[in-house]
């Protein structure tokens, strides 16, 4: 009985689809939102927009609220 092995094509191209994932590590989870006091309006018309975590690269970043300009 002969064993009838896949196309020579078929296997690099599985092999280079394969090798092409990417597996990225668990994140930690996000820490607590830090407790923000707004500082007064610049001016009438603006808005807060509350600070976030960002994730980048290895951590966890707080990036803090800042006024922004209404529409």
């Amino acid at each position: 009985m002969k064993i009838k092995l896949p196309h020579p094509v078929t296997l690099v191209a599985c092999a280079t689809l394969l090798s092409a994932c990417i597996v990225e590590p668990a994140r930690p989870p996000e820490p607590a939102p830090r407790v923000e006091t707004p500082p007064p309006a610049p001016a009438q018309g603006y808005a807060w927009a509350k600070g976030h975590y960002r994730w980048e690269g290895n951590q966890w970043v707080w990036i803090p609220g800042h006024w922004v300009q209404g529409y």
